[in-house]
């Protein structure tokens, strides 16, 4: 079995762990009453969602390059066109979901500034309209996403315990077999 390139394993779990920090600091901050903290949150949010658009923008470049390993011959036709589906559901979302929030931000009239260091460019001025709007994609977006990396989580694990066909050490971190990439 074929195995991802080690800096699309390395990316996709960096990448893992920045949105699942992003969606627990997002959801927890919500609640907040307005303070310095909540402030400081949101700016946190912020800076994991314009890394992982950077980070995602990086890995897809690496899949375009380096390509994937093939599917196994042992899964159905419809399995690998629902894996390439969920794939390619995951990439716009890892795209759609930090761009919404960022765009929500300026829309609101709050700047990004990136660790606190640099403005990022205002791609749109404020907007009373487009923030409620902007607000609710990124909610829904977010929505979407979790559900994709549950069903691709879920499809890992079948893959692993029920059909034992070894796709999930092409993406696993330490392998026994060398790579093949």
């Amino acid at each position: 079995m074929q195995r991802y390139p080690t800096a699309s394993i390395i990316l996709h779990w960096f990448i893992a762990i920045l949105i699942i920090a992003a969606f627990i600091l997002g959801s927890y901050m919500t609640d907040l009453r307005i303070s310095p903290t909540k402030l400081k949150l949101y700016s946190w949010h912020k800076w994991l969602g314009v890394t992982i658009l950077g980070f995602v923008a990086i890995r897809l470049l690496v899949r375009l390059f380096k390509g994937a390993p093939n599917y196994p011959d042992s899964m159905q036709q419809w399995e690998k066109q629902a894996a390439n589906g969920t794939h390619i559901g995951l990439y716009i979302l890892m795209f759609a979901v930090p761009l919404s929030g960022y765009l929500y931000s300026y829309a609101a009239g709050f700047p990004v500034v990136y660790l606190g260091l640099f403005e990022l460019p205002a791609l749109i001025d404020p907007n009373p309209d487009w923030k409620d709007q902007l607000k609710s994609a990124h909610e829904i977006l977010t929505k979407c996403m979790l559900a994709l990396v549950f069903l691709h989580f879920a499809a890992a694990l079948k893959h692993q315990f029920i059909n034992k066909d070894g796709i999930l050490q092409r993406m696993l971190p330490t392998n026994s077999n060398k790579e093949s990439r």
